[in-house]
């Protein structure tokens, strides 16, 4: 799979649809000597910016954690402080608006460790000072899947939801007033909901639509896949802490071809195939708990930033001029905390 590159990328233009829109993205990353994410090892300010610079009107975007730039040593659990402490430095960095308009990186969600249970608080102090007017929460990959296919998270468990200690350190965060970002698959998304019920203080955000899968296993079984995913996204939707991001489509796991074209995709095929599972989700959450994300550059091996911004304003043409203003930049302000 080539995953072509800004080159590739350059090869399907197409004019910015409703540039004047206000779009805060709530979900990317930054890093830099990353072999594995080929061709996009290194995704900085420059890179970061070439993409929110590229039509559409970003005015401000959400880092999320991606383990980059840990400290290399110092206790095990304090060395994601590291990640915070950078993101916080290419924030300021960003604010000069020496690299565009966008308040790049405006709240910032780091990792803390919530197996720790109570001893997570120390960790969140610290990602807390680290950047202590940006700083918003943390995101604890709960990724797993038995079929070694299937590539699990950092911590390779299968039901840390459910479990005493990963409860109590979600209960620090609440206490503390911190947001938790949830990225896992599908077939979890029931442990999810009983999740959320436990804790209904806590502010949870579901990454990439509750992580569909349609490969490996998964592969040519959507008559299976899809009707347990939405069952899974219903129960989710009925607890009012969760909210949802919007995207997450452009993943190879999702079984789509776009990274392996001659030509990249565009805006309008990309529309046709985003909305049926866009509007299902809008549909259960409604679109103040929606939020429209690049996840870039994870989804850049398949489309450009222009592009897939075109392929949402395409998608949700039949919702209000209020609803739209939600999912594109107004719920993710509120959520994060962005006064910009």
């Amino acid at each position: 799979m080539p995953f072509g590159g800004n080159d590739w990328l350059a090869l399907t233009q197409e004019p910015t649809l409703e540039s004047d829109l206000p779009i805060c993205d709530p979900h990317h990353h930054m890093w830099d000597r990353r072999p594995v994410r080929i061709p996009y090892q290194k995704y900085m300010l420059d890179e970061l910016y070439g993409d929110l610079n590229s039509g559409h009107n970003v005015v401000s975007t959400v880092f999320v954690e991606a383990r980059a730039m840990y400290r290399p040593d110092g206790p095990e659990e304090m060395r994601s402080v590291g990640e915070v402490e950078f993101v916080q430095g290419m924030a300021a960095a960003g604010a000069t608006g020496l690299y565009g308009p966008a308040r790049a990186c405006a709240s910032i969600v780091g990792h803390a460790n919530l197996n720790l249970g109570d001893g997570a608080a120390p960790v969140l102090e610290a990602l807390r000072t680290a950047s202590p007017n940006r700083f918003r929460g943390i995101r604890h990959g709960l990724t797993w899947d038995a079929d070694p296919r299937i590539p699990n998270g950092t911590y390779d468990r299968p039901s840390q939801l459910t479990e005493d200690s990963f409860r109590a350190g979600a209960r620090v965060l609440a206490r503390m007033g911190l947001s938790f970002d949830a990225w896992l698959y599908f077939p979890q998304l029931p442990d999810l909901a009983d999740f959320a019920r436990a804790i209904p203080d806590l502010t949870i955000i579901l990454n990439h639509v509750g992580g569909i899968l349609r490969v490996g296993p998964y592969a040519n079984r959507d008559h299976e896949v899809l009707p347990a995913w939405r069952e899974g996204l219903a129960a989710v939707a009925q607890c009012p802490n969760v909210y949802v991001k919007l995207g997450g489509i452009g993943q190879p796991r999702t079984g789509y071809d776009w990274a392996s074209r001659d030509i990249p995709i565009g805006s309008e095929e990309l529309s046709e195939t985003m909305a049926p599972y866009m509007n299902y989700v809008i549909e259960q959450f409604g679109p103040s708990r929606c939020m429209f994300e690049s996840n870039f550059p994870p989804d850049k091996v398949g489309h450009s930033y222009n592009v897939l911004f075109n392929a949402f304003k395409r998608l949700s043409q039949g919702y209000s001029t209020t609803e739209r203003a939600a999912m594109f930049h107004d719920t993710a302000a509120r959520v994060y905390r962005i006064d910009v």
